[in-house]
């Protein structure tokens, strides 16, 4: 196996893993979101909320390593456009998402020294636990924007080198714009999350199909005769 194709595998195998974790650090963090009893129930439910969070910091991590295996191959079409992809699918996503993973982290202690508060100090925990929560979803919006945008970057490239097939890169290239959108309008209070599935059932098949078939070797030699 030559590294270009070792390169697509791993890349496929990255954002499998990368996406398997998401759901999963929603499923045990999910539920606590919109619960009235919030405070309460993550103490109770210690095992899920840092099993979540790990789940959030592998889903960074992987999804990192996307951008930087990608790294040497995209600088040969164009040098700018490949780093900032590393910076933004890379860098900015993976800092966003140990901050969640630390904030939720920081959630259960809260949660804890509430449970063993008295009923003067009730007041200022919910008011510190409104806090935690509101800055929880400002900062799952921005991780959004910036994935979309390093998603486009990476669709871009994608789509001009032809290392994967257009109608694969160009559904990216659309799910990254939609997926753009969703946080855009969540900002303002209105939930559109619907619009980045799209990118993410791309994305599995981008995976599949870089793990099963890799590069397209004339796109390979093409770049590289470019370098030359």
């Amino acid at each position: 196996m030559n590294t270009n194709r070792r390169t697509a595998v791993w890349v496929g195998i990255f954002f499998i893993i990368g996406t398997v974790s998401g759901v999963l650090s929603e499923v045990n963090l999910g539920p606590f979101l919109g619960d009235q009893d919030y405070l309460a129930n993550i103490a109770a439910n210690e095992n899920k909320i840092i099993l979540g969070a790990l789940f959030i910091l592998t889903m960074g991590f992987t999804l990192t390593m996307v951008p930087v295996l990608l790294y040497p191959i995209f600088k040969k079409y164009n040098h700018a456009l490949a780093l900032a992809a590393v910076v933004f699918r890379g860098a900015l996503e993976a800092v966003v998402y140990m901050a969640l993973a630390a904030l939720w982290l920081m959630l259960l202690t809260l949660s804890q020294e509430f449970s063993l508060a008295g009923s003067s100090e009730i007041g200022m925990f919910q008011h510190l636990g409104v806090l935690f929560t509101k800055t929880e979803t400002w900062m799952a919006h921005i991780v959004s924007i910036v994935f979309s945008l390093g998603a486009l970057m990476i669709y871009w490239i994608f789509y001009r080198t032809k290392l994967i097939p257009r109608w694969l890169s160009g559904w990216g290239l659309i799910g990254g714009l939609l997926y753009f959108v969703a946080p855009i309008v969540g900002l303002f209070g209105t939930d559109l999350g619907f619009l980045m599935l799209p990118l993410a059932v791309q994305e599995m098949a981008m995976a599949l199909w870089l793990i099963t078939k890799g590069f397209e070797p004339t796109a390979i030699a093409s770049l590289s005769e470019k370098q030359i």
